[in-house]
């Protein structure tokens, strides 16, 4: 399943945070989607996913609309937010058997222990969340947003937080999950986008300067460094 966006607006009072963008992320496939601090990522990333709605244009993830069918593509997005919501009071087990309850998923326990297992959080599964380590706590996140098998993840800053062997798990995770999702993964480590995405989409201040493979927006600039090129489209 893929995501459509077309010419994709958000306004607040006089000032345009996202200016009638259109892409498309495609399955099998990891977008990166970059952009400076105020770029419209973020804004873009909540759009996408229905916790915000747009001024014009509109969104369609699989077959729904992101407006008019909120609930049918829910349930087969799975959302990463940049600062993860989880309930603190509540240990690893407990919160991600409620996640999976709330999806109404068939044998909750059974996914609980699955998703618990991939995303490497055996040790710290009989802890409070609140005991957790940023980094394990963004484990829990990323556990939450996959639990269901989603068809398309849509990914905030997934590795935040992260040390360098967490970094490397989750990285590995994020791949295998690419290779038959449709993943938009938004972030500010390069390196990260050169060892994951195919297709990169830059905004600046609210408008898309860059829409490609990776391999031909380095060939068109003729540079190997992603983060030169990162540099002349955005300043």
């Amino acid at each position: 399943m893929s995501i459509q966006v077309e010419k994709l607006s958000k306004t607040y009072g006089q000032q345009k945070a996202v200016d009638g963008i259109s892409f498309r992320a495609k399955p099998g496939k990891i977008l990166g989607f970059l952009g400076p601090n105020g770029a419209g990522k973020s804004t873009t990333m909540k759009m996408l996913t229905g916790y915000l709605k747009p001024s014009s244009g509109k969104a369609i993830l699989g077959n729904f609309d992101v407006q008019e069918q909120s609930l049918e593509m829910r349930r087969i997005m799975g959302y990463l937010p940049e600062n993860t919501p989880l309930y603190a009071d509540m240990y690893v087990r407990e919160f991600l058997t409620f996640v999976a309850n709330a999806y109404q998923l068939s044998h909750p326990e059974v996914k609980m222990r699955e998703v618990i297992a991939r995303v490497g959080l055996g040790e710290e599964q009989h802890k409070k969340i609140s005991m957790l380590s940023k980094g394990y706590k963004q484990r829990v996140g990323l556990a939450q947003a996959i639990i269901h098998d989603p068809e398309i993840l849509i990914l905030d800053e997934p590795t935040s937080g992260l040390d360098p062997n967490q970094l490397a798990d989750i990285r590995e995770l994020i791949k295998q999950l690419g290779a038959n999702k449709t993943v938009v993964l938004s972030t500010h480590i390069m390196q990260e986008v050169d060892a994951l995405c195919d297709d990169i989409v830059i905004i600046n201040k609210g408008v898309i300067v860059a829409d490609s493979s990776l391999t031909v927006l380095k060939n068109q600039h003729k540079t190997d460094s992603l983060e030169d090129i990162f540099r002349i489209l955005t300043n």
